[in-house]
């Protein structure tokens, strides 16, 4: 029988410490694909205005800059991009280049992550403070169906446009596309369609999951969606406690 993870306080943690709890493996071979998400008590995703920021609280906010830290690319859905406002990631270059030496995350010359934005039409604004705030480009993962002059613009505008499907993009061609660039430790930062997706196709390594101390109740989305049901056994590697109540866990695939 496995043992259950002691739970830890948050505040017990110095920067080193927690690092360590969310290294990624050390030269991973394959892609290693992480979902991070918070959500309510009673599990919605989004809280005032439709958007997820309204859940943070300090402590997800602190782990969510250091998972992007130790990401080699971020992945998320166009319909999350629009809907959060995404701009270009902002990291540090000395604790990139850190994580880096150490084998657990980060870059060599400590650029940010690129934000890897999933969309089979290809339908995004070139004007989108994605990509002209991004310092790593932005990467556009698309369809060849996508008009042409969409994906132009967008390349124009300073994008890597990546065709990875003839008119669908299926799951598990996403990791794959990202690890043929080098691009092997993944952090998807959602929504919930695209998770809902990726658990779906077996490709989901780890998830990463805030619960912050409130109750939202109307119709709010659960941080997964899909079209079937399926089951996917996760073991539970952490469980972290802040003083505020938020709780953070991170499971990984059994």
């Amino acid at each position: 029988m496995q043992r259950s993870p002691d739970a830890i306080q948050l505040t017990d943690l110095d920067n080193e410490a927690l690092t360590d709890l969310y290294a990624y493996p050390a030269e991973p071979e394959r892609s290693w694909l992480r979902v991070n998400f918070v959500a309510s008590i009673d599990g919605a995703v989004t809280g005032t205005g439709g958007v997820s920021e309204f859940l943070g609280t300090p402590a997800d906010k602190r782990v969510f800059h250091l998972l992007r830290e130790l990401a080699e690319v971020v992945l998320v859905g166009a319909g999350t991009v629009r809907a959060e406002n995404y701009g270009g990631a902002q990291t540090d270059p000395r604790f990139r280049r850190d994580l880096y030496l150490r084998g657990v995350g980060g870059h060599p010359d400590g650029t940010p992550p690129p934000i890897a934005i999933v969309t089979a039409s290809a339908a995004l604004d070139p004007a989108h403070r994605v990509i002209t705030t991004a310092r790593t480009p932005t990467l556009i993962l698309t369809t060849a169906a996508a008009p042409s002059a969409w994906k132009r613009a967008l390349a124009d505008a300073g994008a890597e446009v990546l065709e990875v499907g003839d008119r669908l993009i299926e799951p598990h061609a996403l990791p794959a596309a990202l690890a043929a660039r080098g691009l092997r430790r993944v952090l998807c930062e959602g929504g919930p369609q695209l998770f809902g997706a990726l658990a779906g196709a077996g490709t989901v390594d780890e998830l990463c999951l805030t619960t912050a101390p409130l109750l939202i109740g109307g119709g709010a989305r659960r941080i997964a969606v899909s079209h079937e049901e399926f089951a996917r056994r996760m073991t539970p590697a952490h469980v972290l406690f802040d003083t505020d109540g938020t709780v953070l866990t991170r499971w990984v695939r059994a």
